[in-house]
Parts: C-alpha cells; sequence; structure tokens
C-alpha cells in the first residue's frame, strides 16, 4: 500500500489491543531506564562537582558513547535480519549493560567512567534495534504508533521512578540544604551505583522469561540482507538526511544538566525536575503515537522539532532557576512527541524482512552525528559560553525542520 504526499497512514483496524510482546518489552525498558537514569543523570554531575571535569571531556565522553553505541545499532540491526534472531540479540545488549555498572565503584578519574559509558552503549547498541524491529513484527501496521508510543512511554515512566529514588536518597542525606554548586560527592554516587544495578537485571529476567519470539519460516530469510540504504526506499534515505542535520544540534542532555547548575539549582533538585521532566514524556509518548496512527507522523515529527528549537533557544537565555524549571519540565514534550513515532515511521518507510537493517541504519545516522554534535558543544561552552551550545543545537533543529517541512516524496512506500 502507499501513502499520499501528506504522510498519511492507514486507519486504525477493530483491534486495539497489544500483544503481551510489547507489554513486556515495555516493562523491560521501564526498569532499564530506571537503572540507567539514576546513573546517567548523576554522573556528569559528579565528574564536573567532585573531580573536576572539564566541559569538553564530557562532550569528548558523551559523543564517544553514543557514536559507539550508534554504530553498533546498525551491525545488530542487520545481524537479527540475517540470523532472524532478535530475542538472543536483545537479551545480550541488556546484560551488557547491566554488568557494566559495578566498574563505577571504583571511580576515581574520568577514565573509568568512560569505559562505563563505552560499554553500557555497546549493550545499547547490541540490544535497540533488534527490540524495536521485535516490536515491529509484533503488530499490524494500524497499531504501529501506539505500540512505539506505549514503549516510549514505559521508558520514562521507568526515568521517572529512578530520580525520584536518586532525589529521595539525596534528601535523606541533607542533599537539599547543601550548596547549589556542589556536586555529588564520592560515597553518594556510589550508592547510586548499587541501587542501580538492581532493575537493570530485572529487565533482563523479563525478556528471557516472557518475550517470545515467532519461528521464522525458511523463506522469510531466503532473501540476501546486506547493510545497504539501497533497497530502502527514496523516502527513507531523505529522512535519513534530514534526521543527521537535526541530530548535529541534538549535544547530549548532560549540557542541560550542567545548564541548571549555572542559575543554583542544587543536585536534589535537579533529580526532582528529571522526574516531572519524564512525568510529561510519559504521559504524552502514547497519545502521540496513537494520533501517528490517525494523522501524519511526519507532520508530528516536524511538531517536536520545531518545539526542540524554540526550547534550546530559550535554555540559551534562561537566567532564573525558575527559568530552567519550566523549559526542562516542557522539555519532556519534545521526547514524547518524536522517539515513538520517529521510531514508527521508520518501519512504514521499509520492508518487513529489513526492518532490523532500518532501525540500525536510522540509529546509526544519529550516532554518527552524535560525536560532533556533544563535542561542538563542549567547546563552544568554554569557548563562548553557557548559552552558545543552546544556540547552535536550536539553529540546526530550525533548519532540518525546513528540510522536513519541504519534505514531499510522490511515493512513501510503506510495507506491511
Amino acid at each position: 500500500m502507499s501513502e499520499d504526499p501528506k504522510g498519511e497512514t492507514p486507519k486504525l483496524s477493530q483491534s486495539k489491543k497489544l500483544p503481551p510482546n510489547v507489554i513486556w518489552l515495555g516493562i523491560a525498558s521501564l526498569f532499564n531506564d530506571m537503572s540507567s537514569e539514576i546513573l546517567l543523570r548523576a554522573l556528569p554531575l559528579y565528574l564536573t562537582g567532585a573531580l573536576g571535569v572539564s566541559t569538553s571531556i564530557i562532550g569528548l565522553i558523551e559523543g564517544v558513547a553514543e557514536t559507539t553505541s550508534s554504530l553498533l545499532k546498525v551491525v545488530f540491526g542487520w545481524f537479527s535480519d540475517k540470523w532472524r534472531s532478535r530475542k538472543n540479540l536483545a537479551v545480550s545488549g541488556y546484560f551488557l549493560s547491566a554488568i557494566a555498572k559495578p566498574i563505577l565503584l571504583f571511580t576515581t578519574s574520568w577514565l573509568l567512567p568512560f569505559v562505563f559509558r563505552v560499554i553500557d552503549r555497546i549493550g545499547k547498541g547490541v540490544r535497540t534495534a533488534p527490540r524495536d524491529a521485535l516490536i515491529a513484527d509484533s503488530v499490524t501496521p494500524e497499531l504501529r504508533g501506539r505500540a512505539y508510543g506505549f514503549n516510549r512511554a514505559l521508558d520514562p515512566l521507568g526515568a521517572m521512578l529512578g530520580s525520584l529514588i536518586a532525589a529521595g536518597v539525596l534528601y535523606g542525606i541533607g542533599g537539599f540544604d547543601k550548596d547549589p554548586s556542589a556536586g555529588l560527592d564520592s560515597g553518594v554516587f556510589r550508592t547510586f551505583v548499587i541501587i542501580a544495578a538492581i532493575p537493570t537485571f530485572l529487565a533482563v529476567l523479563l525478556i528471557v522469561f516472557f518475550v517470545h519470539e515467532k519461528k521464522k519460516h525458511a523463506r522469510d530469510a531466503a532473501a540476501p540482507v546486506k547493510i545497504s540504504f539501497t533497497g530502502m526506499g527514496r523516502s527513507f534515505n531523505i529522512y535519513l538526511v534530514i534526521l543527521f542535520v537535526f541530530s548535529l544540534g541534538l549535544s547530549s542532555d548532560a549540557f542541560l544538566l550542567l545548564r541548571a547548575k549555572t542559575v543554583g539549582i542544587s543536585t536534589a533538585e535537579i533529580f526532582l525536575m528529571i522526574t516531572f521532566f519524564n512525568l510529561v514524556t510519559a504521559v504524552s509518548a502514547y497519545p502521540a503515537g496513537v494520533l501517528s496512527d490517525k494523522l501524519s507522523r511526519r507532520t508530528i515529527i516536524l511538531i517536536g522539532w520545531i518545539y526542540y528549537a524554540v526550547l534550546y533557544i530559550g535554555f540559551a537565555y534562561a537566567e532564573t532557576s525558575l527559568h530552567i524549571w519550566i523549559l526542562y519540565v516542557s522539555y519532556g514534550l519534545y521526547y514524547g512527541l518524536t522517539e515513538g513515532v520517529e521510531k514508527a515511521f521508520v518501519a512504514d518507510l521499509v520492508p518487513k524482512e529489513s526492518r532490523g537493517t532500518a532501525f540500525g541504519l536510522f540509529n546509526g545516522v544519529i550516532g554518527i552525528a552524535a560525536l560532533p554534535a556533544s563535542l561542538v558543544a563542549g567547546i563552544l561552552w568554554q569557548s563562548y559560553g553557557d548559552h552558545a551550545p543552546f544556540l547552535f543545537g536550536g539553529g540546526l533543529a530550525l533548519l532540518a525542520s525546513i528540510m522536513m517541512l519541504f519534505f514531499r516524496a510522490k511515493k512513501f512506500e510503506i510495507h506491511k
């Protein structure tokens, strides 16, 4: 079937029930993000506050880690198509991230956090494309937006629980009364590492015992699978070019937390702020996915990107803690609008037998941009001030939005 130039997607079928695979993968994402939120938000605060690491080093760590993750998504997305075994790769990826966390207990400089981030992101690179393809394999085209929206809603719900746990730990040790400019000390950080190790192993067990992959018939694997942009369709390739432009301004969210520090927000308050940010994402992701099944995914992505640009420009000129609170909590809507819908859009544009590869290419493009995006953000911060990386990111987001606005393929090759 085909889609008109406006990007209309098929109407909903009468059955709106999500299959067990989608539900259990969502719950696993919840547990994993509960763990990740505690560590990934605390790490830049610990590095800069307790160890005195510069923003350029933070940018290097984040950029290398995310690029490693995204490039591996290309490889393992392809493997999931070639081997026709998505579940095993998803389990392996979650397990790698789980065993990486104890490394942080021995942190005395930025080197071990760098090793942790790389191993953790390798795990993400191994699992993400196979997991996303597994979701697409488990639902009909009419429920894709709903399925990805559900998965993206449980991600921030887990992150919200993680940030609440972190805020509770800080409150218990008097973190709300400390100097706002202070970072995390080593004792608190190690407590976070121990707490975060538990839910990530639960995520592994959930997928092992409750997610079931459909048996593939021989004819399903008959065609050779290649890592290639050819055969994916013109619309998919154009979309990746536009996505690359947007992602060049998509620096690590670690810079948002460091920006919060510049206006005097304490570490404990930051985790509370993150809690509300994740609540907004969780509440908005599922409705955005449902809406994309009814309307145009391209339009919803465009709205999300323009919204991102406005918020980033706002971060550049924020002067008070109230400004940062409003902007950061509102930032959750950007993730709710875009993350699940972007993945559903990828599933729309490529053949079924190439979904794993397509998700890998999609994430690979983001990853190629991640290293320069975070490196440039760190350098701009050090050279021109804390407003510079946000003006840069907002400007590129506006440019990508204009490109998406004029994205008019004659035919979107949508495959069931």
